[in-house]
């Protein structure tokens, strides 16, 4: 079980002050984030400090736990495991895979004595399941793929151009620093785990029949990254190519997608009265890598692929994040976290007036205090307009969390 990893002290930080206390620590996000060496990590953390620490570890991708299928057997083998003079941890990767899992950790919680960690790469099943039988008695943390600064970290980079654009071609997946960064080797790589995760964890999981429908329903969200998207715009988009699926079936889809953490949806919200509407939202990548190993990298998609790479800093930075209106205007990100709130608009380049006033001129509606960014590539930055400030994207991602 020992396991070299490059530590990702950010959530070793969220996840510390909930250890001994009396909740399950959940973490779930996107096959191959790295949520199992989240658990190492913790593993190794808890070491540190407990020396009466005994160490129950399951990970049930690994044919040695194939056994553990349901919660009596999971009870039975913790129970096996558990050393009564010591204090006893309980490490289950990929819990959603026993089942019924909830009613074996509630268990162990009525027990006492035990300090449980899961990881889980399916949010529907888990927050279901949780959210009967384990209400307030857990806490959920995502874990994403690399941030900029990880990510720089992670390959050994220094913060430059040059890193800036490897970072927006391959993505974030941790696995990336075993592997040489050219293009052939990593889409490869992006492509196999693709795969597997729409075969894996969306149609062998929803028991997805029209498997050539979602693939073409995924194209279509790397076409329309950052555009507002409904079920029955795509309906009527795929019948115009003469195939009928109904909204309905979009739905339900898109839900899978989702479910998965494979593509984040982001609601629309009515900026003067703070309305949530029901109809047109917007997705983005959890990764830009498997993005573009759906679509490809063209130049030509840069200002949707830079909207989603703000998007994702922001998710990461722990902003709940909605696309704003603004009587007939639209503002890419409104983002609240705790008391806090924030505006941006992305850009790739402000190229002449017509954009700069779309950019700058939208927010500038905005009749609040709080702070408004856009984000931008370019090179020459004045100093803002009217309080707006411009960030090129490099201090964007590196100084504002």
């Amino acid at each position: 079980m020992k396991k070299e990893y490059i530590k990702r002290e950010f959530y070793i930080n969220k996840i510390a002050p909930f250890i001994h206390k009396d909740v399950i620590k959940i973490l779930v996000g996107q096959r191959r984030v790295g949520k199992s060496y989240m658990l190492f990590q913790l593993i190794d953390h808890i070491k540190s400090i407990d020396d009466r620490h005994e160490v129950i570890y399951i990970n049930k991708e690994m044919h040695d736990f194939e056994f553990i299928k349901n919660a009596s057997d999971l009870l039975d083998y913790v129970h096996k495991k558990t050393d009564k003079n010591r204090n006893n941890y309980i490490f289950i990767d990929e819990v959603q895979e026993i089942q019924n899992f909830e009613k074996a950790i509630r268990s162990l919680l009525v027990e006492g004595g035990y300090d449980v960690y899961c990881t889980g790469s399916n949010a529907n099943l888990l927050s279901k399941e949780i959210a009967t039988r384990l209400a307030g008695r857990y806490m959920e943390f995502e874990i994403f793929c690399l941030s900029y600064d990880e990510f720089l970290k992670f390959h050994n980079l220094e913060e430059s151009h040059d890193s800036l654009l490897k970072y927006i071609k391959y993505g974030g997946l941790p696995f990336l620093i075993h592997l040489k960064l050219e293009e052939h080797i990593i889409y490869d790589y992006l492509n196999n785990i693709y795969k597997t995760i729409l075969y894996k964890d969306i149609i062998a999981r929803h028991r997805v029949r029209n498997t050539a429908f979602l693939e073409r329903l995924v194209e279509y969200l790397a076409e329309n990254t950052g555009s507002l998207v409904s079920a029955k715009k795509i309906s009527d988009f795929l019948k115009s190519q003469k195939i009928n699926i109904s909204p309905n079936v979009v739905l339900n889809y898109l839900s899978y997608l989702v479910s998965a953490f494979f593509v984040f949806k982001v609601p629309r919200a009515d900026i003067q009265g703070k309305k949530i509407f029901e109809i047109g939202e917007k997705y983005y990548f959890e990764d830009l890598g498997l993005r573009h190993a759906v679509k490809g990298y063209r130049q030509a998609d840069i200002g949707k692929i830079l909207e989603n790479l703000v998007f994702l800093h922001l998710k990461i930075s722990g902003y709940t994040i909605y696309t704003g209106k603004l009587a007939d205007k639209e503002i890419d990100f409104v983002c609240t976290r705790e008391n806090e709130k924030l505006y941006v608009q992305v850009a790739y380049h402000i190229t002449d007036q017509k954009v700069h006033e779309r950019e700058f001129g939208n927010l500038e509606m905005i009749r609040d205090n709080h702070p408004k960014i856009v984000v931008s590539m370019d090179e020459m930055m004045g100093k803002g307009y009217k309080g707006i400030k411009h960030l090129h994207l490099r201090q964007f991602l590196t100084e504002y969390k």
